[in-house]
């Protein structure tokens, strides 16, 4: 089994960007970084088998997947990892060759969330949108299959994707952790702990 996450953000602004006011400088680009340690480490190690996509809308989709990246350098602190990642974006966007050794394995992908979407839809891939408003997640564990590829699609603060009629027309299952408000961050711990301590059926052949 492998484990997505699609992260998506329209709020990310790396104009004004520094170091040394992360949250205020970078449009919540700090939310996110929060968001890709969380689902790539566990204990300090890589997790087996995750991926999450993070889909900036003004700087293009970029993959961290724990089975290309090398664990020696993707810092786990989070101002130095933001600091190597807005390099890469800008190195690629201005399609130069990047002098930093951080961040090895990182991918970008052409596709946008809903190129992406679509594409794991063909395959048959099973898709979640992560919403106050949806199914109780505990309930459908039960439902889960073992073997399966599982996509959990997180919106930003705006909702704006969440609440899309591209979105819609996919009909996708919304799941809801609580009707607590979590922090993005935490969302991602939550799903990765309920996964592993469920028992999900064995998908017969």
């Amino acid at each position: 089994m492998t484990l997505y996450f699609f992260l998506y953000s329209s709020t990310v602004d790396l104009g004004r960007y520094t170091i040394k006011d992360l949250p205020g400088s970078s449009g919540r680009l700090d939310v996110i970084v929060r968001c890709i340690l969380s689902a790539l480490y566990k204990n300090g190690e890589f997790e087996k088998n995750v991926q999450i996509w993070v889909f900036l809308e003004n700087y293009g989709t970029y993959i961290f997947d724990t089975e290309s990246l090398e664990i020696v350098s993707t810092p786990r602190n989070e101002l130095l990892f933001t600091d190597f990642f807005v390099k890469r974006i800008k190195d690629i966007r201005g399609k130069k060759e990047s002098d930093t050794l951080s961040l090895k394995g990182m991918k970008q992908s052409s596709m946008d969330i809903f190129d992406a979407l679509n594409y794991f839809k063909e395959k048959n891939y099973e898709i979640f949108v992560l919403s106050e408003k949806g199914r109780d997640f505990i309930s459908v564990l039960k439902e889960l299959r073992r073997f399966s590829n599982y996509i959990f699609l997180i919106g930003d603060q705006t909702g704006k994707i969440i609440s899309s009629n591209r979105i819609k027309e996919m009909n996708l299952p919304n799941l809801s952790l609580s009707e607590i408000s979590y922090l993005a961050s935490s969302v991602i711990r939550l799903i990765k702990l309920y996964l592993q301590f469920s028992k999900p059926k064995t998908k017969r052949n």
